[in-house]
């Protein structure tokens, strides 16, 4: 944007790394471009190290008549930089990098109205990068409590220690195959991590029972999609993953729990984790039984595609897991 308003031949974005007390390029565009995705600047060094260390903006209409300007950025590049007009990106009173812009394509000098300009640009640019961080550090910390609200569902029984995470793996494969759109792998990813989360109102009794489960403990066990749901419902963004939970054992055939719906009316993301969490299910030991082959799995998953599995889901992990797998058999065929 800087550049196509300042009319310049080239505009870059360089934020601060605090522990190394370096700047690197967080966005560049030109002819140099893609070359400074890698290149570091001490925030000792340059025009830019200047107006990042003092906070204050600059123009120098002739680069090879000042001290402070670094030449390794084009000797890297190959670009000849002339003129430079550079501002800082500064976010509650901390300078967080510099924005700046080279060269006018009429070769005119910068001057104090085109200053003002990017100065207005580098407050936009300043608060957008601060939201885009906060943003990335809530996310991440987010991500961190669902992992870690799926660690503790998978350690109240010894037999499914790491199910969640290898449930979320199979359901993004069968995802990935196709072809869905972020927003919904992102959903699958979380309703992956946390589709057992409603077994938190389940004894250990009753999910370590080696043996048959009473009719009581069964509706116990057939509740946990509703609990889960009710759970996930009432925390913030987790509003998709929710229906997700609550679908997970629905039925293709309408046989499933906890609403009995059938086909398309179940969501393709809790199609695709009744596959990936029976697969795992299957090819795991329990306390009820030993675990499965993958070929034996894959074979019953076929056996119940179009009952109890939905045949694009069914094919669709197939397809994920034979590629992840590298390998051909004649059992997926």
């Amino acid at each position: 944007m800087a550049k196509r308003i300042l009319n310049a031949s080239a505009s870059s974005v360089l934020l601060i790394d605090e522990e190394k007390q370096e700047l690197f390029f967080e966005f560049a565009d030109g002819e140099a471009g893609g070359a400074l995705k890698e290149v570091r600047i001490s925030v000792q060094s340059g025009i830019a190290g200047w107006v990042a260390r003092h906070g204050r903006p600059i123009i120098v209409n002739d680069v090879a008549r000042d001290q402070r300007f670094y030449k390794g950025v084009d000797r890297t590049t190959g670009f000849t930089t002339k003129s430079i007009m550079c501002a800082p990106l500064i976010v509650r009173n901390k300078v967080i990098g510099v924005i700046e812009v080279l060269n006018k394509l009429d070769e005119s000098d910068f001057n104090e109205r085109d200053l003002e300009a990017l100065k207005a640009v580098a407050s936009t640019a300043a608060l957008a990068i601060d939201n885009l961080r906060i943003h990335g550090e809530l996310l991440y910390g987010y991500s961190n409590a669902v992992r870690a609200l799926a660690t503790a569902i998978d350690e109240k029984d010894p037999y499914t220690c790491g199910h969640s995470q290898r449930v979320k793996e199979y359901a993004l494969l069968c995802a990935r195959a196709l072809s869905l759109p972020p927003g919904e792998l992102e959903a699958i990813e979380y309703a992956g991590l946390l589709h057992d989360i409603g077994k938190i109102g389940v004894s250990d009794a009753t999910l370590r029972k080696a043996g048959p489960l009473t009719s009581q403990e069964w509706a116990l066990m057939r509740n946990h999609p509703r609990i889960g749901a009710s759970i996930v419902g009432s925390i913030p963004r987790l509003e998709e993953v929710r229906e997700l939970i609550l679908h997970h054992h629905e039925h293709y055939d309408g046989t499933g729990y906890p609403r009995g719906l059938k086909g398309e009316s179940i969501p393709i993301g809790a199609r695709l984790l009744a596959v990936a969490d029976a697969f795992d299910t299957m090819t795991t030991n329990r306390a009820y039984r030993a675990a499965l082959s993958m070929d034996s799995a894959i074979e019953e998953l076929r056996r119940c595609s179009g009952t109890q599995f939905c045949p694009v889901a069914v094919e669709a992990f197939i397809s994920g897991f034979m590629r992840r797998q590298g390998y051909l058999s004649p059992l997926y065929y």
